[in-house]
């Protein structure tokens, strides 16, 4: 009988256990000497890009100047543009650190129709939080499309980072809303649902999350504003 290829991640004889590989990593992270903090706060603001999502697209746009306006009084931010569009496209921005420069990547951008691609946003994120803290994830969609025991690994993945989600949900999905609740509680970040007609509530919520990611919990507890209080109200220790 021919031999049969090692597939990836099979596991051969002689290799390391999966049980042996997490406590090697684990084991690696401990013994990492600590960064020294960033200058400023990091935060990815990730989209859906899909074709339903045009509208509130164009919301997102004129409401993320608050969280550069928020993080100022704080200490600062930086924020890379997420999102994914049409058949297998998700791309990543470098990152900018004021508003009429996220405005103008984000105005060059329609959305397309296809499926979601929420999976790609978190290993993005945490490839990035691999290479310097990323305080926040923020992402706004409507659906979810995509296997849920996959995205709750990957989510694991980010929150061995220390990366809090922020999960927006429009609109009343249930299966959207079940995983956006799910990959908040993973990694300690909040499910927040919301209005797109309430244009204001939702620069409030992205002021109070950019607070959170320039100066964390005792600036976010230091600021006025219901959003501020609602969202300690539900941030997990």
């Amino acid at each position: 009988m021919a031999k049969s290829p090692n597939l990836p991640g099979a596991h051969r004889p002689g290799a390391p256990a999966p049980s042996e590989k997490i406590a090697a990593f684990l084991a690696e992270a401990t013994a990492r000497p600590p960064r020294a903090p960033a200058q400023r706060g990091r935060l990815i603001f990730a989209l859906d890009a899909t074709m339903s999502r045009q509208p509130t697209w164009d919301l997102a746009c004129q409401s993320q100047a608050a969280m550069f306006a928020a993080a100022s009084r704080v200490g600062g931010l930086e924020v890379r543009l997420a999102y994914f569009r049409g058949h297998g496209e998700a791309r990543a921005s470098r990152w900018v650190g004021d508003a009429a420069a996220l405005r103008g990547l984000m105005t060059g951008i329609a959305c397309h129709g296809g499926l979601t691609q929420i999976g790609r946003v978190l290993d993005d994120a945490a490839r990035a939080a691999a290479e310097a803290p990323v305080a926040a994830l923020v992402y706004v969609g409507d659906a979810m499309e995509e296997d849920l025991d996959a995205l709750c690994h990957k989510a694991g993945a980010l929150a061995l980072r220390g990366t809090r989600a922020f999960m927006f949900l429009e609109g009343r999905d249930p299966a959207a809303e079940r995983a956006f609740r799910e990959i908040a509680r993973l990694t300690r970040g909040v499910f927040l649902p919301f209005d797109a007609r309430a244009g204001d509530e939702l620069a409030g919520l992205l002021g109070a999350i950019a607070t959170y990611a320039a100066g964390g919990r005792a600036a976010l507890a230091s600021a006025s504003g219901s959003a501020a209080r609602r969202l300690l109200a539900d941030l997990r220790p």
